[in-house]
């Protein structure tokens, strides 16, 4: 959808970002907590997002995987947002819940699953209240977007209900946060890239 916003509307908002100190992560209310280790075997932590993850491609979710969950951990949740969407707030991608501690998500694996999954884990809302993976999909010439795959492993405590949001979820993570994870992935476009221009579909 916003691969046909005008490069020149893109750059014009290109101080209007979101801010990463609204992330998820950085959420005061969570309380002090450890590192644990996230990544992808698709992308490095800092580098850009193939194609297929977002929305010039199929736009299927990263496959992802963790390492380092402290003992005590009941389950795990996983917040993907962008904070340097244009807009007051970090833009949701993606919201996970109920995530073995002993696992990882294959790539595709984050798509609507009505009441939950089998395994006890639930996809939530994203910020356009679809259940599921939002694909990246930022204004052209807006410069690069940072998407932060935030990942929590959580002791025992309150379930934020079915299909949860962001909001459900940050409350109901309130002082249970035992360790979090964060891997960075980037996107954009009109922007120069390693090889040459980012594909743009943009119209005049």
């Amino acid at each position: 959808m916003l691969e046909h916003v005008p490069h020149w509307l893109g750059s014009a908002l290109k101080g209007l970002r979101a801010g990463v100190d609204k992330l998820a992560i950085a959420q005061p209310e969570l309380g002090a907590f450890e590192a644990l280790h996230l990544a992808s075997p698709a992308f490095a932590d800092g580098a850009r997002l193939p194609e297929r993850f977002t929305a010039d491609g199929t736009g299927v979710s990263p496959p992802l995987f963790w390492t380092g969950v402290p003992e005590g951990t009941e389950r795990l949740a996983l917040i993907v947002e962008d904070p340097d969407a244009p807009a007051p707030q970090p833009l949701v991608h993606a919201v996970v819940w109920g995530l073995s501690p002993e696992g990882a998500l294959a790539e595709g694996a984050i798509r609507a699953d009505g009441a939950g999954g089998g395994d006890g884990s639930d996809v939530g809302r994203n910020s356009y209240l679809g259940e599921g993976w939002l694909p990246p999909d930022p204004p052209t010439g807006h410069g690069p977007h940072h998407y932060a795959f935030q990942l929590f492993a959580l002791g025992p405590g309150p379930d934020p209900g079915d299909t949860p949001g962001r909001g459900a979820l940050l409350k109901a993570m309130a002082g249970r946060v035992l360790a979090a994870g964060l891997l960075t992935g980037t996107y954009s476009r009109g922007e120069e890239a390693p090889g040459g221009p980012v594909r743009s579909t943009a119209v005049a």
